[in-house]
């Protein structure tokens, strides 16, 4: 595991000089949360869609017993968790974790695409990230299509072509978890001491299994 105090260690990587350069406090400062960046006041509630009158009502209630404004935008735990959009994972829960405690990236899949690489490396380097969990689950949609069944039953249903993007659906499981996470320990611009680890979580059951590897 990483050491606090140690140096950072990293691949080597044809083309790539890496100096160490002081940062300066004023961008530390201009990268720290402030909670000022944004004017925030109470809607009127006539500009509200209806189709979000819920969700609106709902967060005036979370409001008044609002606890969380003191937390640091640092994950607490050194954690990041890679899981699915799927609404049946609540990713806190399923490990214990309070709000604060870890980074979460979601998407279709728990894919470990390039904004997820993207994300990792300012979580790692700004955020206090030291490890990370990559975490599909089972019974995912994302694992019963083709690509191009994805594209054709999109087609079918709503008439749009999506043949400009790709899904990254799953078709071994396992085998892509394991791409996954070396497509993270592999990576030039992340350290060498960086813990990565890859589980299932049953969505069935609320049961983690770790990947041997």
């Amino acid at each position: 595991p990483h050491q606090p105090d140690s140096p950072r260690t990293f691949r080597s990587q044809p083309n790539i000089v890496r100096r160490s350069v002081p940062i300066k406090e004023s961008l530390v400062a201009a990268l720290r949360p402030t909670g000022q960046d944004i004017g925030v006041s109470k809607d009127d509630t006539s500009t509200i869609p209806a189709a979000f009158a819920d969700v609106f009502a709902a967060n005036d209630d979370y409001v008044t017993s609002f606890a969380l404004g003191g937390l640091e935008a640092k994950a607490a735990k050194g954690l990041a968790i890679i899981t699915c959009m799927d609404s049946r994972i609540a990713p806190l829960e399923v490990l214990g974790l309070q709000p604060g405690d870890a980074k979460i990236l979601r998407n279709a899949g728990a894919r470990v695409t390039g904004d997820v690489l993207r994300t990792l490396v300012l979580a790692v380097y700004l955020l206090g990230v030291k490890r990370v969990l990559v975490m599909p689950h089972t019974q995912c949609r994302m694992a019963e299509s083709t690509e191009a069944e994805l594209h054709e039953l999109i087609d079918q249903r709503h008439g749009i072509d999506t043949s400009s993007i790709k899904f990254k659906p799953i078709k071994d499981p396992m085998a892509t978890l394991r791409k996954d996470i070396a497509a993270i320990t592999s990576h030039p611009l992340l350290p060498k001491d960086l813990d990565v680890a890859g589980a299932i979580y049953d969505v069935a059951s609320g049961r983690l299994t770790h990947l041997q590897g």
